[in-house]
């Protein structure tokens, strides 16, 4: 039985059919662009190592809302147990397609059955944003009861005061998804409450891509 229940948002299948629609733009993107690539963003990629060196022998990672799979396929290059699931179908094929020795799975972050101290890591990698203000809490409580302990959470979001509601995306294609943005200070109270102990964070100012960031990384306690 799961130990978190989490509700499921209301907007799941437009932010999903969002998600499919931008899909193959976004992971072409990717490829050509560089963007979302953490090999060309070098505190990105700093994080993400730091990340890895970290949970490397505690057992299986979970990249949840993995995209094109960028970042698990980077992982698993480092030599991690990684796997990654995320809402839209088609960005899965994409990271099928993109990276043909990882596992990947169709699921939403407020689906995920995980059994408590089964995963050495957890990445919420930009994935995150589009749960709403109540859900948020829940699933970075389901992702700790799912780490062991020692076992680690990388999470990174947008940074603002006011939420966007996105009517476009990745080359102009049509969206409908709400962005919801944290003060870092938030998120890191809302990790603590979770029951994880921050002990990294990142502030990242705008790029060409997107407004200011911020990183955290948290571990379970021992």
């Amino acid at each position: 039985m799961r130990a978190h229940r989490i509700d499921r948002p209301a907007d799941l299948d437009v932010v999903r059919e969002s998600y499919d629609q931008v899909a193959d733009d976004y992971a072409r993107m990717v490829v050509t662009t560089g963007m979302g690539d953490i090999r060309r963003h070098p505190w990105l990629k700093a994080s993400i190592d730091a990340f890895a060196d970290t949970v490397g022998r505690l057992g299986p990672v979970l990249d949840v809302g993995c995209g094109p799979g960028t970042v698990t396929g980077y992982l698993a290059e480092r030599g991690l147990d990684v796997s990654g699931v995320d809402l839209s179908p088609r960005m899965i094929e994409n990271a099928r397609r993109l990276h043909p020795q990882c596992r990947f799975s169709v699921a939403s972050a407020t689906e995920l059955d995980l059994d408590e101290a089964s995963l050495g890591g957890v990445l919420g990698w930009w994935s995150l944003f589009n749960l709403p203000r109540d859900v948020l809490p829940r699933v970075l409580a389901h992702f700790a009861h799912a780490l062991k302990p020692g076992g680690h959470l990388i999470t990174g979001t947008h940074v603002g005061d006011e939420d966007a509601v996105r009517t476009e995306a990745y080359g102009g294609v049509p969206v409908r998804w709400t962005t919801y943005k944290w003060r870092p200070e938030q998120l890191v109270d809302l990790i603590e409450q979770a029951g994880l102990h921050p002990v990294a964070e990142l502030r990242l100012p705008a790029d060409e891509w997107s407004g200011p960031g911020v990183v955290v990384m948290a571990k379970r306690p021992v």
